[in-house]
């Protein structure tokens, strides 16, 4: 029998050529939905043939084991962003704008369509990979913002009841890293599911955010102000703050290559002049760039760019744990799960004062290594296979815990490994 996924089957590619870090294995099925109906019934039939399911947006947040996933990969092609300016959206506040952006919307491409409209709350979020469905599942955050913050509600399919639902901002429980999507995908912090992995219960159909109508906004962290010469809490115009975020997120080498986006299975996933400009910026970047600075003793610098992101949450702790501390580790109030008070400490830090520097590697063959610009990038160096990383994210793991008693969890989806 022909099933609705069968007519969108497009050419196989393994998970290497769909992730940012470039490792994982061959794909059993690869699904591009363009609609809303397609997407819905290509989950439903995953589902209702037992095929493992993942979805994925940008491909920024998952680290996949090089065997074959014999599963089915959905990846969302819907592109619409629709700004809702009518009174039952925008309510009482006529400050506020309403703003519906599918799954399948790269998310850096919102915020530039966002930051280009003169709509505020989003712009400290620029240059984060993934999709729109992705960043509420994750609940992104960076320089002062996280998507929670923005978000009104989001369409969802329920795959267990098999129906469409709207969870409001409430029912997305939404806290550091994590939401009720996220949560139902894990038993306990890097143990999944037996019934909902490595794709949540629901699977976003469209996020509506509700943005400021103001071309400014406040400069929230530290780091970001002192690259704008400003004080934090200072207003600055949104498009100045994208701009500085996006140079800050290259000086550490966090932002994906975009080169990427010009190999066929990646075209149409991003507005082509954000990838033109990046591309552009990469070139300048590379010709001013100091030749002790180039990565890898002179090869290419963009290797720092193939890799997960941050790799590690940063741990949140209990006032005891955190007493534990060396007194120079950093500390920020924060909620621990169970809702009471809580420390959250770097990963980073923690990685660095464990004796793991920038460009570390197991050995110096190995072909994965810690970024040259920052200890929370685990990147592939060229050639490297899922194993490669997960060998380098055990010995950090492992070291991390010997000398502070904190078990550093994997921020990316980890599919087919075991790295608690």
């Amino acid at each position: 029998m022909t099933t609705h996924a069968d007519s969108l089957k497009t050419t196989t590619p393994t998970l290497a050529q769909l992730t940012t870090i470039g490792v994982g294995g061959a794909v059993g099925r690869f699904i591009e939905p363009q609609s809303e109906e397609e997407f819905i019934a290509a989950v439903r039939d995953a589902d209702a043939a037992g095929s493992p399911l993942l979805v994925i947006g940008g491909g920024s947040n998952l680290l996949i084991a090089d065997e074959p996933f014999h599963g089915v990969v959905v990846r969302d092609k819907r592109q619409g962003i629709s700004v809702l300016d009518d009174d039952a959206h925008a309510g009482a506040n006529a400050s506020v704008v309403a703003i519906v952006a599918q799954a399948g919307v790269n998310w850096d491409d919102f915020v530039d369509f966002c930051v280009v409209s003169g709509f505020s709350g989003v712009e400290g979020l620029s240059g984060v990979p993934g999709s729109v469905g992705a960043s509420v599942v994750q609940n992104i955050g960076a320089y002062g913002q996280e998507v929670a913050s923005t978000v009104s509600s989001v369409r969802i399919f329920d795959r267990e009841s098999g129906s469409i639902r709207q969870l409001d901002r409430d029912d997305m429980r939404f806290g550091y890293r994590s939401s009720a999507l996220k949560s139902s995908m894990y038993s306990a912090p890097a143990v999944p599911s037996g019934d909902y992995f490595p794709t949540p219960r629901y699977v976003v159909l469209s996020v509506t955010f509700a943005l400021r109508r103001n071309g400014t906004d406040e400069v929230a962290f530290g780091q970001l102000a002192k690259a704008l010469g400003v004080a934090v809490g200072e207003r600055m115009p949104i498009a100045d703050i994208r701009r500085a975020v996006l140079k800050v997120r290259a000086a550490k080498g966090m932002l994906e290559d975009p080169g990427r986006y010009l190999l066929p299975l990646m075209r149409g996933c991003k507005n082509f002049h954000i990838v033109a400009d990046a591309l552009s910026a990469n070139s300048l970047a590379s010709r001013e760039q100091p030749a002790n600075m180039n990565d890898e003793a002179g090869s290419q610098p963009n290797l720092n760019r193939h890799s997960c992101g941050s790799f590690f949450m940063n741990p949140i702790l209990t006032k005891a744990q955190a007493e534990k501390l060396p007194p120079d580790a950093p500390r920020f109030d924060a909620t621990l799960p169970d809702g009471e008070p809580g420390v959250k400490t770097s990963a980073a830090w923690l990685i660095d004062h464990a004796g793991f520097h920038k460009g570390y590697k197991v050995r110096p063959d190995a072909k994965a290594g810690l970024s040259t610009l920052h200890t929370l990038a685990l990147t592939n160096r060229g050639g490297a296979k899922a194993s490669d990383v997960a060998e380098l994210a055990r010995a950090i793991q492992n070291g991390v815990e010997a000398k502070f008693g904190i078990r550093l969890v994997p921020e990316p989806v980890v599919v087919g490994m075991d790295l608690r």
